[in-house]
């Protein structure tokens, strides 16, 4: 027993040692995140050094004392681990002290610190914490008052508009029902708008044979495994891909909306079409568009104006868009919050605040919406970058996260997601696919009433639009009223993460 407490002693110090050795809070660099986050970012600093290590080890033997194990302390790292090093030390016999220079975070004071950004991201005062219903609007909201009316009385709490779809005349006229339903039921509501990013999707299908054409295009193009198609820029005239092309004029042309993802691509990359229902490989190359073999076709029909994503291939778009650049004296003007499609990096962060502050918008919260590998890989420095303004959030992008990362890695991705969020103190929005049967066809399955429980992990649920979204919005209150009372069963277990490790190297190569 006494070895064995020597052991984890000295593990302890090993980590606590670590901690304060690389313990920014000295760091000039820090001097530039505004002072609301500044703790919040010392501690995420400390929780990256944290899970740089594997703590397993010591994790079991902590449990086995019946002291914190280190896992559910993302959000006060070096107060917990120092008073696990404290018990440790009494139990061996030992007095210890405390290093007093350190600024350090409690339980208590993670929650004030979150609840303090709670607030701040979504204009509220309230003095306890719990998971907010987000609704994306239908169009029927623009014309349906009382539709309104029903999901506010049902739990709405933030109505999102999309505006990726519809113009500024729909939008005014939802933004002007919203608030007139709000103030009719004294129901406070706020008001979230997507931009629309850049969107990479299918635009034409072009193909030789009669049958697709005697049919509408919208129909779709027969794909089975090991099909052959061709993405292409625009018409086809360099003769590298007649030379592709040559003996196979059958080989269907796909067209996409950003040919400037072509040149990005590399023979090897993987391409998923339909939010990843349709996965080809990119295998050969030309100046003008790149030919993909189908691997599996779990869809039959590729369709006009379907989705690509492309989780292999380190993409030259900008995540502001001229379009975006346009829309924001809009949402300056109407939203209390917007989310930021497509971030991938610190300087997409850099980008979006130098236009909203040609505005002077200093008010309208920000959340950065994690759909995509890069984005994840980056997301401790996007944070980081974030924090240097003020009103911000993270919106884990469920739907675009999972074709990128792979299905079977999706929830232990969001699930780092949240604890790199709590360990910063940033509100999440939990979006895509939540009681989506639910919302369409007025029955829910087993399986997204058990994700619903778990989505009360975040500081937001969102909910999509469906003929029983009011329905939906009733059943997800319930879970989440229930689940508040709740306390999570198991603890985390600490493995060394390379979301952290990759994001130490970047810090300590490049700085904050």
């Amino acid at each position: 027993m006494v070895m064995n407490l020597e052991k984890l002693e000295k593990g302890l110090e090993k980590i606590y040692q670590s901690l304060l050795s690389h313990d920014p809070i000295n760091n000039p660099q820090l001097s530039s995140i505004d002072k609301r986050y500044r703790e919040s970012a010392i501690n995420l600093y400390r929780y990256i050094i944290l899970r740089s290590m594997d703590i397993r080890k010591i994790q079991w033997r902590l449990s086995e004392l019946g002291i914190s194990s280190l896992g559910s302390g993302a959000g006060y790292v070096l107060s917990n681990v120092s008073n696990a090093l404290m018990l440790v030390k009494l139990l061996h016999g030992k007095s210890w002290e405390k290093d007093q220079n350190p600024v350090t975070i409690g339980y208590m004071g993670s929650q004030r610190l979150l609840l303090k950004h709670v607030n701040a991201l979504f204009k509220s005062n309230k003095k306890v914490h719990y998971t907010k219903i987000m609704v994306t609007m239908p169009d029927e909201a623009a014309e349906n008052l009382e539709l309104l009316k029903e999901l506010m009385v049902s739990g709405m709490q933030i109505a999102r508009i999309n505006l990726s779809h519809g113009d500024i005349t729909l939008w005014k006229k939802m933004i002007s029902n919203i608030n007139t339903a709000s103030k009719t039921l004294a129901h406070p509501i706020k008001i979230y708008m997507d931009l629309p990013g850049p969107k990479i999707r299918v635009v034409d299908i072009i193909s030789s044979k009669k049958t697709f054409y005697k049919k509408k295009k919208k129909n779709g193009l027969k794909i089975n495994d090991g099909n052959i198609l061709f993405l292409q820029k625009g018409a086809c005239t360099s003769q590298n891909d007649k030379e592709l092309l040559d003996g196979d004029s059958k080989i269907p042309k796909i067209i996409v909306s950003l040919p400037q993802i072509i040149d990005d691509l590399e023979k090897g990359h993987r391409v998923f079409f339909d939010d990843g229902s349709i996965e080809a490989v990119a295998i050969a190359k030309s100046n003008d568009g790149i030919k993909i073999k189908i691997k599996h076709a779990y869809k039959k029909k590729l369709k006009l104006y379907k989705g690509i994503n492309l989780p292999d291939t380190t993409l030259s778009l900008p995540s502001l868009t001229k379009e975006d650049i346009e829309l924001l004296p809009f949402i300056s003007k109407y939203a209390d919050m917007l989310g930021y499609s497509f971030v991938r990096k610190p300087e997409d962060v850099t980008q979006l605040y130098n236009e909203l502050d040609k505005l002077n918008n200093t008010s309208c919260g920000v959340v950065f919406k994690i759909e995509n590998r890069e984005a994840f890989e980056n997301l401790p420095l996007i944070l980081f970058e974030a924090m240097k303004n003020r009103n911000i959030g993270v919106m884990i992008a469920r739907g675009d996260l999972a074709v990128e990362v792979g299905f079977e890695r999706v929830s232990e991705v969001q699930n780092q997601i949240l604890l790199l969020c709590e360990a910063a103190h940033i509100p999440v929005i939990w979006a895509t696919q939540v009681l989506d049967q639910l919302a369409k066809k007025g029955i829910a399955t087993r399986a997204e009433i058990s994700d619903a429980t778990i989505s009360g992990q975040a500081e937001a649920v969102m909910l999509n639009k469906g003929p029983h979204i009011t329905e939906a919005v009733i059943v997800l209150k319930g879970i989440l009223k229930r689940m508040s009372s709740h306390k999570l069963k198991k603890k985390s277990i600490l493995r060394a993460l390379e979301v952290a490790k990759n994001s130490l190297n970047k810090i300590n190569k490049y700085g904050l």
